[in-house]
């Protein structure tokens, strides 16, 4: 396949999706979790009723507002996420539960709050964490690609996984941003740990295609311009890129269907980073060198 021949092509459709992801990130925002802003996490389970009915008496008869509520259906359990209460209230509150719904149909199963100080602490490491992996990976792949300066520099190796990997965090990113503001999903420290996990398989995939251009580089740089050898790298490596994520993504598929409520979401993350992971390795990462090669011969 003359994958490097299209990528003009292959660029294109993962600009569109990075803009929209963007877009929705600054459209949307982010819906925090307790981890990451001060609230309280009420786990109840309830008998013979509906998320909505839940959610009503929450809001109409306990004055809470807009409380984020998901459900494990096979054991209905409610997982509410709102503004911080005390214990006493949320004991006066169970109470009340009791009497809506019957007091041998409503169980108290978690309460815990987040204070505002732990919540920025917890945010500000959450941020820093990525930043960082994002900023080591770039730097060991630079490095470990030193002894390959012709005709592309090692610290651009570097540098094109820094973008890559960006992107394909920020494309699930947007994508949780806009569930968020429509199913009320919340970014907690689940969510980091997916991206996390999507940056780590990502990085994977894209070294497997620059160590084998580095080795066809030696090879045959000199007799084929760089264009042929990048082309031929991708496609040499293709078939175990694409085995290898297609495995991930049957187990991510049965857990998510067929797995508990409390991850589905986060298995949703790492499903969509994986494929975004893979896509970028072979269609963006490898475009990249030919492109940064010849912006260095027009200088």
């Amino acid at each position: 396949m003359n994958i490097i021949g299209n990528r003009k092509i292959f660029l294109s459709i993962s600009s569109v999706f990075l803009v929209a992801a963007i877009a929705s990130i600054m459209y949307f925002g982010f819906r925090l979790g307790v981890d990451f802003q001060n609230g309280s996490l009420w786990q109840i389970g309830v008998e013979s009723t509906n998320t909505k009915e839940i959610k009503e008496f929450f809001e109409v008869e306990l004055k809470i507002e807009n409380p984020a509520i998901s459900i494990d259906e096979s054991g209905a359990v409610y997982s509410l996420v709102f503004e911080q209460i005390s214990d006493a209230d949320r004991r006066a509150n169970f109470a009340k539960l009791q009497e809506k719904f019957g007091a041998n149909k409503v169980a108290d199963l978690d309460f815990w709050s987040t204070s505002p100080s732990v919540s920025k602490e917890l945010r500000q490491k959450a941020i820093l964490a990525v930043i960082f992996v994002l900023i080591f990976i770039s730097l060991y792949v630079a490095w470990a690609f030193r002894k390959v300066s012709r005709p592309v520099s090692s610290w651009k190796y570097g540098l094109i996984t820094l973008l890559t990997l960006t992107h394909d965090a920020i494309i699930p990113a947007g994508l949780f941003a806009f569930l968020g503001h429509y199913y009320g999903l919340v970014v907690d420290t689940n969510f980091i740990v997916a991206l996390l996990v999507i940056i780590g398989f990502s990085v994977h995939d894209t070294i497997v295609v620059f160590d084998r251009t580095r080795e066809n580089l030696l090879r045959h740089y000199g007799s084929e311009n760089l264009e042929t050898i990048v082309n031929r790298s991708v496609n040499e490596t293709f078939t175990r890129s694409i085995n290898t994520s297609l495995t991930l993504v049957v187990v991510l598929i049965t857990v998510f269907l067929l797995g508990p409520l409390s991850l589905h979401y986060f298995i949703l993350t790492i499903l969509v980073g994986t494929v975004i992971g893979t896509y970028s390795s072979i269609f963006v990462a490898s475009p990249l060198l030919v492109i940064a090669e010849k912006l260095k011969r027009q200088k």
